[in-house]
C-alpha cells in the first residue's frame, strides 16, 4: 500500500475515535479525558496502519511498534491515573466556563477535531515507515534511534516517577523538586517526551522516510512552547516560591549540569 491511502485511512480512524471520545465527554461532563487518550492512540493508529500493510512484519516494524507501544501505554496510564477523581482539568473547566451551554459542540472542534488533526499530522513517520523499506536489516539509524528512545523513556518515565513520589510525602506540599532528574532539567518529562519522538523518526529514517522530521520538530515545539514548559512555567513562577532560583540555576529543557 502506498504511503497516502494509508495515511488517509489513519485520518479516517482517528476521526472516528476523536468522535467517540467526544460523545463520552458529553455524558461524563470531562472534556480532559483527551488527555488519557493521547499516548495511545498512537498505538492505535500505528498497528492499524500495520495490519493494512501486506507487507511482512520486519526487525525495524517491531522495534518501532514496541517502543511506541510501550511510550504510548505508559503515558495515558500514567495520565489516567493522576487525573483519576480530580475532575476536568482546570484549562478545560475554563473553556467550558466561558463556552456557556455552547461548550457540547465548541468542545468537538477546540479540543477533539484539533487534537485529532495534531495527531494525525505527528503520526507521519509512524505511518511512513509502513511503506519505506521495511525489508533490509536494521540500520546504525534505527539502533540511534532505539537509543535516544530509551534515554527519553528514562527521562520521561523517570521524571515523573520521581514528581508522583514527592508529592506524595505531605512533608513536600508547597515545595519543589529540585533532585535527581529535575536536577538536570526542568522538565525532565517533556524533554523525555520530545527526545522519544526524535527517536521514532530515527528509525522512520532508516526506512526511508527523513523528510517526515517535520513530526518530531512539531512536537518538540508544543512541548517547549504550546502546551507544556511555556504555559506551565506561566502560573509556576507565581505559585510557587523559589522558582526564580530554580530558573537560574537549571536548565529549561536539555539535561546538562546544575549551575552552583
Amino acid at each position: 500500500m502506498n504511503f497516502l491511502p494509508l495515511w488517509l485511512s489513519s485520518g479516517l480512524l482517528i476521526l472516528g475515535l476523536m468522535s467517540m471520545l467526544w460523545l463520552a465527554s458529553l455524558a461524563l461532563k470531562d472534556s480532559s479525558i483527551v488527555d488519557s487518550f493521547w499516548g495511545i492512540g498512537f498505538v492505535i493508529v500505528f498497528w492499524t496502519a500495520t495490519f493494512l500493510t501486506p507487507e511482512p512484519l520486519t526487525l525495524r516494524l517491531m522495534l518501532l511498534g514496541t517502543v511506541v507501544t510501550v511510550w504510548g501505554l505508559r503515558l495515558s496510564i500514567y495520565i489516567f491515573f493522576r487525573n483519576k477523581g480530580k475532575g476536568e482539568d482546570f484549562r478545560y473547566a475554563v473553556w467550558r466556563a466561558e463556552a456557556g451551554s455552547s461548550w457540547w459542540w465548541r468542545s468537538f472542534f477546540k479540543v477533539f477535531s484539533l487534537q485529532g488533526a495534531l495527531m494525525w499530522i505527528i503520526a507521519v513517520p509512524l505511518i511512513a515507515v509502513q511503506t519505506g523499506d521495511t525489508i533490509g536489516s536494521l540500520k546504525c539509524l534505527d539502533t540511534t534511534g532505539a537509543a535516544l528512545w530509551l534515554v527519553g523513556f528514562i527521562f520521561e518515565a523517570g521524571g515523573d516517577w520521581q514528581l508522583a513520589h514527592f508529592k506524595a510525602n505531605p512533608a513536600n506540599k508547597g515545595r519543589l523538586l529540585t533532585t535527581g532528574l529535575w536536577s538536570l532539567t526542568r522538565h525532565p518529562n517533556y524533554f523525555g517526551d520530545a527526545a522519544q519522538w526524535w527517536g521514532f523518526w530515527l528509525i522512520a529514517a532508516s526506512a526511508g522516510a527523513p523528510w517526515t522530521v517535520f513530526s518530531p520538530i512539531i512536537m518538540t515545539f508544543l512541548l517547549m512552547r504550546v502546551s507544556g514548559v511555556t504555559m506551565l512555567e506561566k502560573t509556576l513562577k507565581d505559585t510557587k516560591p523559589g522558582y526564580a532560583d530554580y530558573i537560574a540555576r537549571t536548565s529549561a529543557f536539555v539535561p546538562w549540569l546544575p549551575k552552583q
